[in-house]
């Protein structure tokens, strides 16, 4: 007989893509997911994964397996839903974020996501667009909000907004009076965030398409690191122009003008189509209504 728990293991296996990850996602053994998965292929007679392969490789049966467990699997969270919630959708929404959508609207996010939905569980994680995009390929979390940087077919992409960036710098430390080039910017200390931001990544392939190596670099993957080091004088940053500009105002900053202008950073939510969920479709395209990231921490 097929169970549920065969199914379950057999769509962790997958997404995962090693029994050993599906274990530890299910908070049991390796054993006793390859137990479930020889199971399976006994209940149904059906060579599942292909062992001439390294790696968990479904085979062709074993793909049409899976489309059915996926329905299986969604049949019975629908149904424990309603067992729940009394009528009432109950929903779990894992979200990632990176450190500027946490500091200006993802607090107006959660204040309509629990009007819309009462009942719903938000477990939020603030962390590097790369990280978060690995986190979202292995299932970990539902939906991620981050610089249009990746893609890959089995991920879907709801254009947000674009967030106009600037170059700024605390006053006195760039002299004022005329518009610099990128090549005589880059003889000042320049701060930026790593390899794993978004915000990082964009610039930086943006930098040496205009030719322009920088020699003199600070690097943090925090976000707020970087504007505090900007503001105590140790180089220039690009920041977003908007939600930086009262530093501006209180005359902690200054923008320095640069030729070319930095181009927009495009930010996208984006979520797995291969594991399709309308909760999750209805979350980005919300996202995308109330996205602003021209002030700090709305409500």
């Amino acid at each position: 007989m097929v169970t549920l728990r065969q199914l379950e293991a057999l769509l962790w296996v997958v997404q995962l893509g090693t029994f050993e990850r599906a274990a530890m996602r299910l908070n049991t053994t390796q054993s006793a997911i390859s137990k479930r998965i020889q199971e399976l292929e006994l209940s149904t007679g059906l060579a599942i994964f292909d062992r001439s392969q390294r790696g968990a490789r479904l085979t062709e049966q074993g793909e049409r397996l899976l489309d059915l467990a996926r329905e299986m699997l969604a049949l019975q969270d629908g149904i424990m839903a309603l067992k729940a919630g009394g009528g009432q959708a109950v929903r779990r929404l894992r979200l990632g974020v990176t450190d500027l959508t946490a500091l200006t609207w993802l607090p107006r996010l959660v204040t309509l996501l629990r009007q819309v939905h009462p009942l719903v569980t938000i477990e939020p994680e603030v962390d590097m667009s790369r990280s978060l995009y690995e986190r979202l390929m292995e299932g970990s979390v539902d939906l991620i909000v981050i610089p249009e940087v990746m893609s890959d077919p089995d991920v879907a992409v709801v254009r947000l907004t674009e967030v106009a960036n600037v170059w700024m710098a605390r006053p006195g430390l760039i002299p004022p009076g005329r518009t610099l080039t990128l090549a005589e910017l880059a003889e000042h200390p320049i701060l930026t965030q790593g390899g794993r931001s978004g915000s990082g990544l964009f610039f930086n392939k943006w930098l040496k398409t205009e030719g322009i190596v920088l020699q003199k670099t600070l690097t943090s993957d925090s976000l707020t690191a970087v504007v505090g080091l900007t503001v105590a004088g140790l180089g220039v940053a690009y920041l977003p122009r908007q939600c930086f500009r009262p530093l501006v105002e209180e005359g902690k900053l200054v923008v320095v003008p640069v030729t070319p202008e930095l181009p927009p950073v495009p930010y996208v939510a984006m979520y797995r189509q291969d594991l399709p969920s309308a909760f999750v479709s209805s979350v980005a395209e919300l996202a995308r209504d109330v996205c602003d990231f021209s002030r700090q921490l709305q409500a």
